[in-house]
């Protein structure tokens, strides 16, 4: 009998083969063109399989969402003693910046990717869906440590907000300049000024 550590590797083996095969599709014809049915057969496996792991298509191609909303509910949640949930939100996405991490949104295949979503209304609707996860789970998880839950969706509003910026920033530098090296620059600045203003408040911005 296969241990829990083993199954689940290999259900994220076959999660990431899915995946890859379905972006591979995607590339090559665009999203809309491309079935569930389609997927399943060059993926070997049935179309149950992949809506098993993807319950919707759209998910096939924004398949990173869970890897973000466990390592959002991670930084939060593990943070140091007296560390702010800013302070470690910030923390966590200079990491991702540095690694070259794809959630950064600074990476060198940006172009072919935001070419695909912006072809498509099905994934834009659905990436909008996405910052509304984003946000339900920080609300989640802060309203676990203060008990008050109108201040933890105001907050996990602001904070998914800031990052959201963050991420299109980065993005569009990148299909303006096109530099990987010169963005990944750029955003640590950005980063920055996204979390001080969440820490230190707007003030009189624009009297």
């Amino acid at each position: 009998m296969d241990k829990p550590g083993l199954r689940e590797r290999k259900k994220e083996a076959t999660r990431r083969r899915i995946s890859d095969v379905a972006t591979g599709l995607f590339a090559l014809r665009g999203f809309d063109n491309v079935t569930v049915a389609e997927v399943a057969e060059a993926a070997e496996v049935s179309k149950m399989t992949v809506f098993n792991y993807f319950p919707r298509k759209e998910d096939l191609f924004w398949d990173r969402q869970k890897d973000r909303l466990e390592m959002l509910e991670a930084a939060v949640r593990e943070r140091a003693p007296g560390e702010s949930v800013p302070a470690a939100l910030r923390r966590r996405h200079h990491e991702l910046l540095a690694s070259g991490h794809p959630l950064s949104g600074v990476v060198e295949n940006i172009y072919w990717f935001m070419k695909i979503v912006r072809a498509s209304p099905a994934l834009m609707t659905r990436a909008l869906e996405l910052d509304r996860e984003i946000e339900e789970t920080l609300a989640r998880v802060l309203a676990d440590e203060v008990a008050d839950d109108v201040r933890a969706r105001l907050i996990a509003g602001q904070l998914t907000a800031a990052m959201g910026s963050i991420y299109t920033i980065g993005i569009d530098r990148m299909l303006e300049v096109g530099d990987v090296e010169q963005v990944r620059r750029e955003q640590v600045e950005v980063i920055d000024n996204a979390f001080d203003l969440l820490e230190n408040g707007m003030g009189a911005y624009g009297a």
